[in-house]
Formats: C-alpha cells, structure tokens, sequence
C-alpha cells in the first residue's frame, strides 16, 4: 500500500502536552497508521535553517521536522501567511499587509520544505498538504521530479476573483495550486470561487469540478471537513466527571448557560458576539440574571498588532457589559484567555443552553459540529450559528444569524433560551444525523479517493 505523507506548517508530535489549538489532528487520525509519514516545521528556530529533516517515530508514524530562522519564520508566517493571506482569505482586505519581501520570504520557506521532503520521499508515496501556508509547495515538488499523487486541502475560504486581484501576486497563487492533482475545499461556494479564479486569471478550461491548464488537469472540489461524532459524543458524557465542568455547572445555581469557544482573531466576530449579549440583557431583561455567557478565546499570533488591539477590545467590552449588568451575586460575561482541554469544553458544550459560533467568516468551524455532537438528546442545547460559516452549509437546523448584526445574535439568542423542548430536540435529531454522517473519516476517505482515481492515474502515466 502507497504511503500517505501528510504535510503541514507546523506537525503536532504526539509527546507535545499543550493542547491542540486546531482539529487537524483529530481530523486525520485514522491516516495517522504504522508506515505513514507527518512533515513540517518543528516549532524551533535556530541560527540556520535545517538542511535534512530531523525523523521521530511514535506509534509507528515518521514524524519529519525542519527548523527555521528567526528572520524565515517572520517573513514567511507573521508577514505574507499571516499578514497578508489570512486577512485576504477572511475577505478583510483593509487588514491585509502584503511587502514583497514577505512573500518571498513565504517562497523560501516552502522551498525550504521541498527540498526537505523531497529527501525522504519515496517513489510510490501520495503527498496531501494542507492550508495557506503552503500553497507553491505542490509546484516546488513538481519541479524537483516528484511525479506521485498531489493533493492540497485549504482549510479556510476562498475568495472571488475580484476580491483575489487585491493581492499582487493572485495570479502566481493560482497557479501554484494549479500545480496540484487535487484541491479540495470547505464548500462548493469557495471551491467555485477558485474554479472561476483560474478562468479569469490564468485562462484555464473549466468543465464542471475540473480545471485545465497548460496542458494538464486538476480537480477543484469540495470536500467539508468532520469530526469524529461518535468518540466526542462519548467524551462530552464522560465529562461530567470533570472537575472544571463541575465547577461552572455548579457556580451556574441553576441558571442557564451560553458558550462559544474561539481562537482570540479577528475573523471570529467576538467584539460583535459580546455586543450581541449585551444587547440580549438590554432588550430582553427577563434573561438578566437567568444567564451566563462563557466565551473561551485561547490567545494566539499576539506578535500580530490586530491581535493585541483585539484583546484589549474584548477587555473593554467584557468590563463594559459587567459593569453595567453584575450583580453582587451575578456576573453575565464570564472570559478566558487561556486554553482548555477538549474533555472539559465537551463538558462545557454538554451543560450549555446555547452554543454561539459566529465567525465573520470560517472555512467550517468544527466547534458547531462539536456542540452538536456533545448535546444530551433528551434535553439538547440550541446551535447560533453564523451564516458565514462553512458550517452553516451543512447545519442549517441551526439558528442561523449574520455575524455583523448584534441585533440579530441577540435576537437568535433570546429565540433559544426561550425555545420549547420539543422544537430544541427536533432540530437536535436533524443536525446530529448530519455530523454523525459527514464525520472526520469521511472527509479524509472522500479526498484520497479523488487523489486516487482512474482519471488522475491515466493523466499521470
């Protein structure tokens, strides 16, 4: 059996204790078998960078790391990843800071890891790499004599062709992932999005999910990412036993509660979502004192200015609304920055009336599917869920809002803290049906199937 050779920025090696800040781990689990192979940056920066990939084995799995320099890393992650991709790509352009030297940088880098993977690479090995931070990757591989199967998954959205002309070097990106056999993504809307790219910028053939360009084919198509429902179900009823679960459930005195866990970044919508809850108590003061908001929003990038400018926002609002609100026995907006083990938010999930996902825009946003998956479903909490989510494709069960509307967060909010039983599990039984279905296995079966069929096969002899 050909070997699947996963390749990301940065490889979570198992004996790392800090908690996953993402769920690419858990989404490629059952890739993650003896003989199989995770290759990326090591998370060290040294005064050279490395020229072979240092090798560890855990559980039979070959985990290949690089180091970087100081001066790599900041060019290619903090300024053309970070500064300029992820705000274009989140559809926040007067975010978006793009310096040649950045993106040359980000070239370096990825041409860095080729020459690295391309090292350990066999001649039978199928390569998936996965989101923005690689996207010449698959080109640089091309070029060094990798002929095997290609795949790429972008884990965020896609943009439109005149939103992608922003960026000066939309073309070349393009064409970068033109270089791949197989591109999978989100949603269909963003896998079209790309489709029409290629056309309008490059001149390629488009034939429904098929792109041609220069004389060969790539397959753009969307492939919604999962969870595994099952494993995490379990999870969210063993928490009960979990102490910081016990804690809140017992501070709560038999008021309700609503969480959302995030990611502190701008992308997420939380000034609005603690807009949105201040608005609940505002316009609907018989939930004062009935309910506590838990938003959870681990910090991250706090080398990037917006980062710090949104903490500091959220700080400003969480004392806002407290000062206004608390009583000396109720505080409404509880906030943490600091991360969470899984087993205790399944918990928190479990206890919660409502879960809020409402991000400005996310390529899925597994904590809706999550949530979904951790409700009792006898007595099932109620999912607000942006429409901008590539969730919200799938969830449609859930109380869908616009994220840039406090009002209508507000208003979704008080329809489910004064949703009737009956209709909460209805809308449970439909939507768990549904991440039960499109789960973490499915995705991954999905995508090496299209990086396996006959058509590419024929195309590459």
């Amino acid at each position: 059996m050909a070997r699947i050779v996963i390749v990301s920025n940065r490889v979570p090696i198992p004996k790392s204790r800090v908690p996953a800040a993402g769920g690419l781990t858990v989404a490629l689990r059952d890739l993650l078998i003896p003989g199989s192979m995770w290759f990326g940056w090591s998370g060290r920066l040294s005064s050279e960078p490395s020229l072979q990939p240092a090798l560890v084995e855990a559980r039979g799995v070959t985990y290949a790391t690089v180091d970087l320099t100081s001066e790599a890393h900041r060019a290619f992650y903090v300024g053309f990843a970070n500064g300029a991709l992820w705000p274009l790509l989140h559809f926040r352009l007067g975010l978006m800071h793009y310096r040649r030297e950045d993106y040359l940088g980000y070239l370096s880098v990825n041409q860095t890891f080729a020459t690295a993977l391309g090292q350990v690479l066999q001649p039978d090995d199928s390569v998936w790499a996965h989101d923005y931070h690689l996207l010449p990757l698959g080109r640089m591989l091309r070029q060094q004599g990798y002929n095997g199967p290609l795949g790429f998954f972008l884990h965020v959205p896609f943009v439109p062709p005149s939103m992608l002309e922003a960026i000066p070097v939309a073309r070349e990106m393009v064409a970068d992932l033109c270089a791949y056999d197989v591109v999978g993504f989100q949603t269909e809307e963003h896998a079209r999005d790309f489709r029409d790219c290629a056309q309008r910028l490059l001149g390629a053939m488009v034939d429904g999910e098929w792109v041609r360009l220069n004389g060969r084919r790539m397959r753009a198509f969307a492939d919604p990412i999962g969870i595994d429902a099952q494993a995490f179900a379990e999870e969210a009823e063993r928490a009960a036993n979990d102490k910081l679960v016990h804690r809140v459930s017992g501070s709560l005195v038999g008021r309700l509660l609503a969480v959302g866990v995030d990611r502190m970044d701008y992308s997420k919508g939380l000034p609005n979502r603690f807009e949105a809850y201040g608005r609940l108590l505002e316009r609907y003061p018989e939930h004062r004192r009935r309910i506590h908001f838990l938003q959870i929003c681990p910090r991250s990038r706090e080398e990037v200015d917006e980062y710090r400018r949104l903490r500091a926002e959220l700080d400003r609002l969480t004392g806002r609304i407290n000062g206004r609100f608390s009583e000396f026995d109720w505080t409404p907006l509880r906030y943490s920055t600091r991360p969470a083990p899984r087993s205790t938010l399944a918990g928190l999930y479990r206890i919660s009336r409502i879960g809020v996902v409402t991000p400005l825009r996310d390529g899925m946003n597994l904590v809706a599917k999550e949530y979904v998956a951790a409700q009792a479903d006898d007595d099932p909490g109620v999912l607000v869920l942006s429409k901008f989510a590539g969730a919200a494709h799938e969830l449609t069960e859930a109380l869908i809002v616009n994220p840039f509307d406090p009002d209508a967060i507000a208003d979704a909010m008080h329809a489910a803290l004064s949703m009737p039983l009956d209709e909460r599990r209805e809308r449970h039984v439909a939507l768990k049906a549904k991440v039960f279905r499109t789960t973490a296995s499915a995705y991954c079966q999905r995508f090496l199937d299209a990086l396996h069929a006959p058509a590419l096969k024929l195309q590459a002899a």
